[in-house]
């Protein structure tokens, strides 16, 4: 399972691309992305969000179902998922640090 990710050019927020096309900021609202044409059909919507200016770096990332909720498998992608790791209490997602 993938979902894709990407940071919003306006502001460097991490964001995740959501049900419908949009880029989300929580990766729980994040969708994944099952089958070789979702993933398809979602990197082509990420490369048209790059060329019109509101993501930039848009990449694939695994994921893994753990407790019915799926989770980055990469370490890189758990910090970027959860926020700075240096002070947990600070950063838009210092509420979120359940992953």
């Amino acid at each position: 399972m993938k979902l894709i990710t990407a940071n919003r050019l306006l502001n460097g927020e991490v964001v995740w691309l959501g049900a419908e096309g949009q880029w989300v900021s929580s990766f729980t609202k994040a969708t994944p992305l099952e089958t070789a044409e979702q993933l398809e059909a979602a990197e082509k919507r990420a490369q048209a969000d790059s060329d019109n200016q509101l993501v930039l770096g848009a990449y694939s990332i695994e994921v893994c179902m753990e407790a019915g909720e799926f989770k980055p498998v990469q370490l890189k992608e758990v910090i970027r998922a959860q926020g700075p790791t240096t002070r947990l209490d600070l950063g838009k997602q210092a509420s979120s640090h359940q992953l």
